[in-house]
């Protein structure tokens, strides 16, 4: 194994939310914080990203903001498309802005079982997460050419290259927020 790296994080919150009657996701209140705020508190603080298309002046309290220049809301892989460049580290921990229960170790976790892929995608013990992810910066220029050639799915694009699957049969840690209910 290697030398464990620093890690960035680039939080996925620009979605449509339609679900959250157009509320921004990552600012709907969970609990009393924000669905961004508990998802950052578990995810490496060295150098966060979020990839949004609305409330930047908000986000940006959160860490440095990217605004997806893809018009109509062109999905979570143009949102990674236009933040992974951005990012200070090699290694970027990917999650979406709903999902407030993951462990503080999730990144560690990842990098642990990576071997020698670029990508290791979090599985809950039934169903793939691909919006929980460790990818290798090295792979931005692919994913912008996806988004260029209209691909809008995560899931499409980690089926086109080698990844590692990390198994944490732990339904509840994947909690995913999809609405105000």
């Amino acid at each position: 194994m290697y030398q464990t790296p620093i890690f960035s994080t680039l939080v996925l919150a620009g979605g449509r939310a339609t679900r959250m009657n157009g509320n921004d996701k990552g600012l709907v209140l969970w609990q009393g914080q924000t669905l961004i705020s508990h998802v950052l508190k578990n995810l490496p603080q060295n150098d966060v990203v979020i990839s949004c298309n609305r409330n930047l002046d908000v986000y940006a309290q959160y860490g440095r903001v990217v605004c997806d220049t893809t018009p109509n809301f062109a999905g979570p892989l143009a949102g990674i498309a236009a933040a992974l460049p951005l990012c200070q580290h090699d290694w970027v921990v990917v999650s979406a802005c709903d999902m407030p229960c993951l462990p503080t170790n999730i990144a560690l976790t990842l990098w642990q079982q990576i071997d020698d892929n670029l990508i290791a995608v979090a599985h809950d013990g039934e169903h793939l997460q691909p919006l929980l992810m460790l990818v290798h910066k090295s792979l931005a220029q692919d994913i912008e050419q996806q988004v260029a050639q209209g691909f809008s799915s995560v899931y499409k694009w980690l089926m086109r290259h080698p990844h590692q699957v990390v198994n944490f049969d732990d339904k509840e840690m994947f909690l995913n927020v999809n609405s105000l209910t």
